[in-house]
This record gives C-alpha cells, sequence and structure tokens, in this order.
C-alpha cells in the first residue's frame, strides 16, 4: 500500500461530510476532477471502496465509516500539533479559527474583534458563522480552534469558559406598547415565531414556553432575528430575542420590548475549545478580552 497523505485524508473527510464531490471540492478550493482523482488514489492505494456514488450525492460504505473514525482522530491530532508548535514558540497565537453561532455573530463581534486583532497583531482570524451541532462538530473535527455559543454543549471533549449570561425579552407590535405581559405558556398562542430548527435559540424559547418540540405549530420559522422582528413589526405574532439584539434589530421596526418578571429567562454564552488544544491558555486569554467587550 502506498503511503497515505494528509491531503487525501483531508479531502476524505471533506466528501464524507458534505456527501457531494461538489460540495467537498468547493469546501477544499480545488476542482472536483481533482478531488476525484485524489478520493480514487486513495481508494485504491487502500484496496476497498470508500463510498457508495449516486447520481447526486455518494455514502460512506461500512469500512468508510470506520476509516472516517480513524482519519478523524489523526487530522485532529495534526491539527493540535500545529498549535502545540506555535504555543512552543512562544505562546504566540498566528492563526485562530473561531465560530460563533447567528444570535450571537452580528452582535457581539462588532465588540470586540479589534481588540483580538490590536493584542494579537500577527494573527490570521478566521470567523465561522454556523449553528451549534455545526460548530460543535468542526470543533471536534479539528477544523475550529474554539467557537463561541450558548452552554451548556454536553460535550465531554470540549472545556467550557462562561463569559456572560443575558436575559430573552419579548417583542411585540408597537401597538402593544403597555399592554399586559403575556405569560410565557400564552406566548404561542399568540402566534411564537420562532427560529428555524438547529437554532439553539429556538430551543430555548420553546423551552422556556413550555412548548413540546414534537407539537406542531403554526407558526413562522425565520433564518434569522432580523427576519422575525420584522415580521412582528407587519403585525404577523410576537417573538423572542436575545438583550444584545435589542438595539440592532428594533431600530428600524415598529416594534415594542417587554422584559419578563424575575426570574427572567436567560442563557449563558461561553467560549469552548478541545480540552486536547494545547493552545488553551491563550484561548482563555481571548476570552477575557471577549467577556471585557461584552460589557454593557
Amino acid at each position: 500500500m502506498n503511503n497515505l497523505t494528509l491531503r487525501q485524508l483531508t479531502y476524505f473527510e471533506a466528501l464524507a461530510h458534505e456527501g457531494h464531490f461538489g460540495r467537498a471540492a468547493e469546501r477544499c478550493s480545488i476542482s472536483q476532477p481533482a478531488l476525484s482523482v485524489q478520493i480514487k488514489d486513495l481508494e485504491e492505494s487502500l484496496g476497498f471502496a470508500l463510498f457508495e456514488r449516486g447520481p447526486r450525492h455518494v455514502r460512506l460504505t461500512a469500512l468508510g465509516e470506520a476509516f472516517a473514525k480513524r482519519a478523524g482522530e489523526i487530522l485532529r491530532a495534526v491539527a493540535d500539533m500545529s498549535d502545540w508548535a506555535e504555543t512552543a514558540r512562544g505562546g504566540r497565537i498566528e492563526r485562530l479559527r473561531l465560530g460563533v453561532i447567528p444570535t450571537i455573530a452580528p452582535y457581539l463581534l462588532p465588540r470586540f474583534i479589534s481588540d483580538v486583532t490590536q493584542t494579537y497583531p500577527d494573527i490570521d482570524l478566521h470567523v465561522r458563522e454556523t449553528v451549534t451541532p455545526r460548530l460543535i462538530a468542526e470543533l471536534l473535527e479539528g477544523r475550529l480552534d474554539a467557537a463561541i455559543v450558548a452552554l451548556p454543549t454536553d460535550e465531554p471533549a470540549l472545556s467550557e469558559m462562561p463569559l456572560f449570561t443575558e436575559e430573552m425579552v419579548l417583542v411585540r407590535p408597537e401597538k402593544d406598547a403597555g399592554a399586559p405581559l403575556i405569560p410565557p405558556d400564552a406566548l404561542d398562542e399568540m402566534r411564537l415565531l420562532l427560529l428555524e430548527e438547529g437554532h439553539c435559540f429556538r430551543d430555548q424559547a420553546m423551552s422556556f414556553c413550555n412548548i413540546s418540540p414534537a407539537r406542531p405549530r403554526d407558526g413562522l420559522d425565520g433564518s434569522s432575528l432580523s427576519t422575525l422582528v420584522q415580521m412582528v413589526g407587519a403585525g404577523i405574532g410576537v417573538t423572542l430575542i436575545p438583550d444584545m439584539a435589542v438595539g440592532v434589530e428594533t431600530r428600524s421596526a415598529p416594534v415594542c420590548i417587554t422584559r419578563f418578571d424575575q426570574p427572567a429567562p436567560t442563557r449563558t454564552v461561553g467560549l469552548v475549545w478541545r480540552k486536547s488544544n494545547p493552545m488553551a491558555a491563550t484561548l482563555r486569554q481571548i476570552g477575557d478580552i471577549v467577556q471585557d467587550a461584552a460589557q454593557p
């Protein structure tokens, strides 16, 4: 068997994750034919098929599933070795791949990005905005160094650093300003607008309102808080948003904000990273920067 290469393992992991040659090639910034050749060479070197090819997608074979686990372990170890080398050079951080969930990114990133780059002027910062399950998966795969998410993650392989806690607030049409506060368990009757599935903030809002995830809902699922707030302004329903989003999302919509009686619904935001990451001390320093920037 010819020696396997890290490039082949990287391409394999991308195809296993995407299930599509075109998307995997785009993710790896190469052409689709080049990716196909690399995967074919890898399979020939191993002596067995890693993927079942279909007209619209590909899926892992049984041996491919087993190979994926081992490949992931190798790629994570290589990523950690690279981080260790950076740390060994004096604790300098030259690259940071940071994930942030969509209900935090637009409101928190502008507050701390400049502070991070001033503290680490040579840093090559890459920001990835997507939902929590994808961020956690990419952290565990070694494709991200850290992520800012709602805690807890319940992932034993990750270290968690709480940064701050913030309240959820109720957004209603402007005409309802001064109206009595709606009990949480009655919000769904007012046509509660929620983010689409996959967003942890959706799950938090449903939990606060005692709404079962399996219960059919006659509402609107939006892809962003901005969409939900604009729909409330149009009189379609009500929604919940995190406190940090109020200033940005309500300035151009005819809505009013109502705060809940104590104990109000809250979420804890934190920084997470792999426990095996040797950059933990530096990541905690970055967490301190984010924490300071998040103060009102």
